[in-house]
Parts: C-alpha cells; structure tokens; sequence
C-alpha cells in the first residue's frame, strides 16, 4: 500500500531576489513523500505565488486530498488535477523518485556520472553598483553565459550596465541575455529592442506581458532581437492550444519550467510541438530548492543539450537542503560523493 505524506517549507533568500514584479526575500514550496513497502520517493511542489497558474487559496487543501488519494495512482491524478500543475509536478517526480533504485537519481544520465550541464549566471535586479559587483562574481565563478533581470530599473542606466559589459566582452566571449518578466509596454517594446539587440545580446524573455498575443506576434516578427516566450506558456491550461499560441505568435524561443507547466510530460509536449515549428527551447528552474532542481536537471541531461540552460538557482537560499548539486566553471554538476540530507523527509516513512 502507497501513503503520502505533505510537508510545507519557506526557502529563505540569501539576497533578495529582484524581478520587475517585486523584490523577493521568501519563497513558498511543498514536499511530497511517498512510502511503499519500506521505499520513499519525494517530490517538490514549487507553487510559485504571483505566477503559477495554481495560485489559488485552497492549493493547500488540494495538495492533502492529493495525498489522501494517492492510490488512485499517476495518471488519475495527473488527468484530475491537471488545472493544479505545480501539483502534477511534484506527483510526477515523486512517483519516479519511488520507482528509482536510488530516489535522489531519478534519470539515468552522463550528468550523475559527472558530467555537467552548461547554465547561464543569473543577475537578479538591483542598482547599478550590486548589479556590477554580481556581474563580476559570476564572471570570476566561470561563466560565459550571463542572463539579466530588467525592467525594474530607469532603462537609460540599464542599457549603460549593458554598454559597459559588452564593451569588456565580445559576444564570441560572453553570451548575454535578457528577462523583462512582461516590464514593457508594447509600443515602446519594438523601439527597446532595437537598442538592445545594437549590444549582440542572444535573446530577451518575455518583453511584453502575456497574454497580448496580436501585439507579441508582431514583436516577434518584427525584432531584430530573439524572443523567448515564458509567463506566455504559463497561462495555458489546455495543451489543445499549445499549437495554437506557438502558430500565432511564432516566438524565436521558448523557456520550460516544469513546474510551471505541469511535469516533464507537459514540458516533452511542448519540446515535440516546437521542433516542428523550427523553434528553439531551453529549460529554466523555478526557484525550486535542491529536491525539485535535481529532477529538472536529471531529466534536462537525458535531452542532449548544448546550449546554456537556466539552471543556477541553488545556492540561492540560506536554508536550502543539502545536495550534491554545485555550479563551477558556468556548470551545474552531480558530485556523487557529496551526500543529500533529506533525513527530515525520508523518516516519514519509517
């Protein structure tokens, strides 16, 4: 017999994070324990306020009748709460997590063999002089593939942020993006980006807010800047209308954040859907703590990518659990020999 068990979690921020939504000191997430026979498996629902589809006020009560119905098994609660995806994901992992010979190794993959997965630093928003001094500890950590938070700031001081670093470093160097988390307006968007794309950035996420599908298709045609679509994704409950947003906006990119979009299933959806458009993809955490980055990472491993993937949140948090995860050199790896410490989590099923 399979019973879970729910267990709630605060991530506290080590700085606080700023996006053009708000500055962020705490992050909320759930944990799920399955036990069966003397095994556990554990999964992370990374309900994330202000975005998730699944911000609602009884997420809570859904999560526990989740886990007084867990008999019904994957795929009944896949299917019935598939309008709870930050729910699904967690489910979804902590099922596979039950099922592997080892519950932390979910995904077979030269990752857990010590190979790392390229990601790009992350430089949340702040002044100008943090935002440089963070700038300039990522680039001393190894990385050659820098993503900037924007739209928070004057855009002025923003684009002389960028001027200075591109000045210090080709793009043949350093690869540079850019997330507007929706900061701009559509009629400026067009003209910002113009100025943007004069500094050979790689790409800028979600210029415009979602949603606004007419005034994101022109962007997307008219910009002398690729475009990662991210909250756009998010927002779909229906995965009927995958096609249907990706034919009518026609983004250069799209972002994957598993937990956002309901599991690795939805995200593999969503990768099959864009290949056949010509569309590139990368994957992005959450801000998931070290259980649910894990699986993300393990499952990103077995997709063969190359490309800097947005996976350097971990060391985010004071108080996060310990795991063999570790960034260096502009990578994240498994180090095997580190030990995860879950005790608090495992012991549920003895």
């Amino acid at each position: 017999m399979i019973t879970a068990h729910h267990t709630p979690y605060a991530l506290q921020f080590i700085t606080p994070g700023g996006t053009s939504r708000g500055v962020l000191t705490e992050k909320e997430t759930h944990f799920i324990t399955l036990c069966k026979g003397g095994r556990w498996g554990i999964g992370e629902c990374a309900v994330f306020r202000g975005l998730s589809r699944d911000d609602r006020p009884n997420y809570v009560d859904t999560l526990k009748w989740a886990c007084d119905n867990i008999h019904l098994g994957l795929e009944t609660l896949s299917e019935t709460l598939k309008d709870w995806p930050t729910i699904v994901f967690g489910l979804e992992m902590a099922f596979k997590s039950l099922q592997a010979s080892y519950p932390m190794e979910l995904y077979p993959s030269t990752f857990l063999e010590g190979e790392g997965i390229p990601i790009n630093g992350l430089i949340w928003m702040g002044n100008i002089p943090e935002m440089e001094a963070r700038i300039t500890e990522r680039l001393e950590q190894g990385y050659d593939c820098l993503k900037l938070k924007i739209g928070a700031l004057d855009f002025e001081r923003e684009l002389t942020l960028l001027k200075a670093l591109r000045e210090r470093f080709s793009p043949e160097v350093l690869e540079v993006r850019v997330d507007a988390n929706g900061a701009f307006l559509p009629h400026e968007a067009l003209s910002r980006m113009d100025r943007l794309a004069a500094l050979q950035l790689h790409s800028i996420e979600q210029p415009i807010t979602a949603g606004q599908w007419d005034a994101m298709a022109r962007l997307c045609r008219e910009t002398p800047l690729p475009i990662a679509l991210d909250e756009e994704l998010i927002a779909l409950a229906d995965p009927l209308r995958r096609d249907e947003l990706l034919e009518a906006i026609s983004p250069q990119f799209i972002i994957l954040k598993p937990a956002l979009l309901g599991g690795f299933r939805a995200c593999e959806d969503w990768i099959a859907r864009a290949h056949a458009k010509g569309m590139g993809w990368w994957v992005t955490s959450a801000l998931e703590s070290n259980v649910g980055l894990n699986a993300i990472a393990q499952w990103t491993a077995t997709l063969g990518v190359v490309m800097p993937q947005g996976l350097g949140t971990g060391s985010l948090y004071s108080n996060n659990l310990d795991s063999p995860l570790q960034t260096g050199d502009g990578k994240l790896w498994y180090r095997r020999d580190q030990p995860w410490k879950l005790e608090k989590l495992s012991k549920l099923c003895i």
